[in-house]
């Protein structure tokens, strides 16, 4: 059973500026629900702008706190970071040998502390080579950044450069064979882009693209992002104990709130897995926490100022808003179904539509099922104005029931141009895909929750605008297979991907974000909102599906 507070241990160097170190440690454990203890092995008087003095603690003394700690609460993970010289590396590694061989082994993250951000020597040289033979074989994993690596490589005689990301998967594998169970390479010094990540690609090498925008997301990038810096990405290269390489790409935050970076992706890390969170999650989600830390920062003080431990002092289900991501729970749907979004709006109706050879009679059947829709789709947002309990939503739903009633005027109009009369439109029958669709809709703004209704009408808006902007940048591409112009459903195309319909999107996506913002879910009603999610897209794929074999 996992302890719902597991205390974790840091041993490492102070920060008298509060950004780095134990303090830094500290401050993340308790943002991930551990109980933190610490061991300092060294004094620093240091700031944002460098580290003017270092005091060193006795061994003796580093000893005594160790074992004061660990003869009294029941750790659950260790980490390590400055260590300062040779004597008191060698008695961490002792006290730790020791305790594992009587009490059992727990995971040991060793960061291999060697020099400040601000270029201030933080470790003895002669301790190099006691971290390597005494601390690194009994650790889990180690966690050195660019130039602590090629200081390691280098202490053994291996190449060291490290000038490209093909070169930080070699420089893993080779770290791993000084000792640890798992490496990994942190790369805040490092900028990659999605070519050198496709270089890379092999069997034995996976790529989380974890802050990067997913495939079938143009509604993202184009309200949102505005452009991929697919040039300037972080990468974070691990080789695990099987040394399979697992790549965590981000986009690069341009900021100066730095400032115990490292410290902080291991305190991060090594709180993961004292809950029981398997290596390569945990690697993921710590480096989500440092990537939000750095982009959330306010400044302080006139250096390299410190990350921003609190964002996430409350537990979110939902990600923060940042300028790179600030449609996080969207991103977090789309990427919880990404198979049946991908089926939904990519399906076969649509690429015929696209090329212009979908049969006349099927798209006549979906803008006739398609009228019939829009009732309930101005019924559902009727019932999100009477679920709402302030004026200004109360308002923004009614105001597309009345955009819904206008549109539903020129789709008759729309309709007559296939030669669909207004006698005919109105006595439509339902097909079993609408009805079931439509009652869930109406089943959901029913019951308590009105975000779930808000998560339900996003599936058929941003949908439909998903498919219109792929359509319309595909037929920008050479030799297209999308027919643009001559095409007879070239209206239906232009009306999704136009102004019109896209800003209608983006404020959709500002209203899903903004209540999921203002009213954070808990595991279960989040967990209902996916659901809703996937059931509303899988609904929207039976309704093409409808269209396409004519069901009525």
């Amino acid at each position: 059973m996992m302890l719902e507070s597991p205390p974790v241990l840091t041993i490492a160097g102070s920060d008298s500026s509060g950004g780095a170190g134990i303090q830094a440690d500290l401050k993340t454990f308790t943002v991930h629900g551990c109980y933190g203890a610490s061991v300092t092995t060294a004094l620093t008087a240091q700031n944002t702008t460098g580290v003017q003095a270092v005091y060193g603690v006795p061994p003796d003394f580093v000893k005594q706190q160790i074992n004061s700690v660990l003869d009294d609460i029941d750790i659950k993970a260790i980490k390590t970071g400055m260590l300062f010289n040779a004597e008191n590396t060698k008695i961490v590694a002792q006290v730790l040998k020791g305790h594992f061989d009587a009490k059992g082994h727990v995971p040991l993250v060793c960061d291999p502390v060697c020099v400040s951000t601000s270029g201030h020597t933080l470790l003895h040289p002669d301790a190099v080579d006691t971290i390597i033979d005494e601390l690194f074989p009994i650790s889990d994993l180690i966690t050195p950044n660019k130039a602590e690596a090629e200081l390691l490589l280098k202490q053994r005689n291996f190449p060291s450069r490290i000038a490209n990301l093909q070169d930080m998967v070699n420089a893993t594998r080779q770290l791993k064979t000084l000792g640890p169970q798992a490496v990994l390479l942190k790369g805040g010094h490092f900028v990659a882009s999605l070519e050198d990540l496709a270089n890379v690609s092999s069997d034995d090498t996976q790529v989380i693209r974890d802050d990067l925008l997913d495939e079938n997301t143009n509604i993202l990038r184009v309200h949102g992002r505005k452009e991929q810096h697919v040039d300037s990405l972080i990468v974070d290269v691990l080789c695990a104990s099987d040394n399979y390489i697992t790549i965590f790409a981000r986009t690069r935050v341009q900021s100066t709130s730095t400032h115990g970076t490292g410290c902080t992706l291991s305190a991060a890390l090594v709180s993961q897995l004292a809950r029981g969170i398997p290596l390569g999650e945990a690697v993921r989600l710590a480096a989500a926490y440092t990537h939000i830390g750095i982009e959330t920062a306010i400044p302080i003080g006139s250096g390299f100022g410190p990350l921003n431990h609190i964002h996430s002092i409350t537990p979110h289900l939902v990600s923060p808003r940042t300028k790179t991501n600030p449609y996080p729970l969207t991103s977090s749907l789309i990427r919880s179904s990404r198979v049946i979004w991908k089926e939904y709006i990519r399906h076969e109706f649509v690429v015929l539509l696209g090329k212009g050879t979908l049969p006349k009679e099927n798209f006549i059947h979906f803008i006739k099922q398609d009228y019939l829709y829009l009732k309930y789709y101005a019924r559902a947002y009727a019932l999100l104005a009477a679920k709402s309990h302030a004026f200004a939503p109360i308002s923004a739903a009614i105001d597309v029931v009345f955009s819904i009633v206008q549109e539903s005027s020129m789709h008759m109009g729309y309709c007559a141009e296939w030669g669909i009369t207004e006698d005919e439109l109105i006595n439509t029958s339902e097909s079993p895909a609408l009805t079931a669709y439509g009652a869930f809709l109406i089943d959901t703004g029913m019951q308590g929750d009105p975000m779930k209704l808000v998560v339900a009408l996003a599936a058929c808006l941003l949908g439909y605008g998903e498919v219109g902007l792929w359509l319309k940048e595909e037929a920008r591409a050479p030799d297209s297979w999308v027919q643009w112009e001559g095409n007879p459903y070239l209206k239906w195309m232009e009306d999704y991907s136009g102004d019109v319909y896209q800003k209608a999107v983006k404020a959709g996506l500002e209203t899903l974000e903004s209540r999921a913002e203002s009213d954070a879910p808990s595991p279960i009603r989040f967990a209902d909102w996916q659901d809703v999610w996937e059931r509303c897209t899988r609904l929207e794929k039976g309704f093409w599906d409808m269209a396409m074999s004519l069901d009525a």
